[in-house]
């Protein structure tokens, strides 16, 4: 399997640090707002990343934090007079539900920032100790970026007055431009912040994910973990300081592989709650299917950027909708644990740095064969068996088809309606049943105004959007 690593800026051969065991840490949200698809593509890509390494036969401990203090969160606090907890609970049960919507799997650990106070604290110690950290006269703490040789490995950038750390923090006592907080100390005594033998204060950003990653997988070896994850947006600042903080804390550099995806853009500008042109998640689930959200987010390589235009979704969905029809016309067959030679070039193709677009061809490939051979010789029971397995492996590998056939193809009508539906259908049953066949016919003529094709079969009666 080839990854590309940001550091070498090459696709290089993946080996675990630990025989048949992957250690994965993708950073999470900061939960102040609703999730975007920002948030979604990260989200998606990751747990594709994940779900490849599985399938490859590695145990996987996959790690995503929860940023729950934060100046946003704060800023958030002050607009609606919630508690900390209501409001950063709120949004991560929001973000929960809506990952689940994706298809994408629970991670083994969400770890959230106010749990790891201490072993941020701890961190911060060490680093002033080791002298690559200084406290101000204000009490804030900051990484001294010039005791560190390796600072601007990760992300290779020169020096920039225009980009330096100055510009993106408000701190003015520190010793150098591109030098970051580590600690901040509380402004009042209104202020959220924490007890701490570095006085009353908070977490900077940066330091919570070297510190949570420290206390999930420790710091032996070379490298702490196999693979950091995270969006393009964040590999510098907050994964260049993460790097810089925990192998000057740790003696070990942080990662082996670090994996980026690209951005999302909507008009051409990269999504950003700033620019005030976010596409919220929970707008696009009102309308299209999580399944139909996930095969679009993947439609483009990881690492390109994402132009999001709503012809793309919908092109999605008909490709995702060809899957779904051929699982529709298997219906009611068992699938089998039969290995196929396209289970095996779809692997190897995502083991080529994930090379989606070559995965989606074969499963076009794939679908478009079976529905040829089904329609010459309907009864072919080794190509339904076969069919049956490549769609389960699609399942299990790419996270796509999980759903019943006919329920997939009810998305978009409302729990009364579907009730409503239910009830004709029942009536209809119960007239068929007394033979009343005038009754079922008017009852299927009211279902086809309804917009509804029902289908009667072995299994009962199915309906869909017609």
């Amino acid at each position: 399997m080839y990854l590309f690593d940001s550091v070498t800026k090459t696709k290089r051969p993946f080996i675990p640090l630990h025989e048949g065991k992957v250690s994965m840490y993708v950073c999470g949200p900061t939960v102040y707002d609703d999730a975007h698809l920002g948030h979604a593509r990260s989200s998606v890509v990751f747990d594709l990343l994940r779900r490849v390494l599985m399938g490859s036969g590695y145990e996987v401990t996959y790690v995503k934090n929860i940023t729950d203090i934060d100046d946003k969160i704060l800023n958030k606090l002050s607009q609606t007079g919630q508690t900390l907890l209501e409001l950063t609970s709120y949004y991560i049960e929001r973000y929960n539900t809506e990952m689940e919507a994706l298809n994408c799997l629970t991670p083994t650990q969400m770890p959230k920032a106010t749990d790891h106070i201490d072993a941020m604290v701890h961190m911060i110690h060490t680093l002033i100790e080791k002298g690559f950290a200084y406290q101000s006269f204000d009490g804030t703490v900051y990484f001294d970026t010039t005791q560190d040789e390796r600072y601007f490995s990760l992300s290779h950038r020169a020096i920039d007055e225009s980009q330096t750390q100055s510009r993106l923090e408000e701190e003015h006592t520190k010793r150098h431009p591109n030098d970051f907080a580590l600690w901040k100390p509380a402004k009042n005594s209104h202020e959220i912040a924490f007890d701490s033998a570095l006085g009353r204060g908070r977490p900077g950003w940066h330091i919570e994910c070297s510190a949570m990653i420290e206390s999930t997988f420790g710091s032996q070896g070379e490298y702490a973990i196999d693979i950091h994850g995270g969006g393009a947006d964040l590999l510098f600042p907050h994964h260049e300081n993460e790097a810089a903080q925990s192998r000057c804390a740790t003696g070990v550099e942080l990662a082996n592989f670090w994996v980026h995806n690209g951005f999302v853009t909507i008009g051409g500008e990269k999504m950003s709650k700033s620019l005030g042109n976010s596409f919220f998640l929970k707008d696009a689930l009102e309308h299209y299917h999580g399944e139909v959200l996930r095969f679009y987010l993947l439609s483009t390589h990881y690492r390109s950027d994402l132009h999001f235009f709503e012809e793309d979704l919908l092109a999605s969905k008909k490709r995702l909708d060809r899957l779904y029809r051929l699982k529709k016309r298997l219906y009611g067959m068992a699938s089998t644990a039969l290995e196929t030679p396209f289970q095996v070039e779809l692997l190897e193709a995502l083991h080529d740095d994930m090379n989606t677009s070559k995965v989606f061809a074969l499963i076009d490939a794939m679908l478009s064969h079976a529905n040829d051979v089904l329609d010459n010789d309907p009864k072919n029971k080794a190509i339904k068996t076969q069919a049956l397995a490549n769609l389960a492996y699609i399942e299990r590998v790419m996270g796509l088809g999980s759903l019943d056939a006919y329920a997939y193809f009810q998305f978009g009508f409302s729990s009364q309606e579907i009730e409503a539906i239910e009830a004709l259908l029942a009536q209809r049953h119960e007239a068929k049943k007394a033979k009343d066949f005038a009754t079922a016919d008017a009852l299927r003529q009211q279902l086809i105004e309804r917009g509804i094709a029902i289908m009667d079969t072995v299994d009962g009666t199915k309906w869909e959007r017609a």
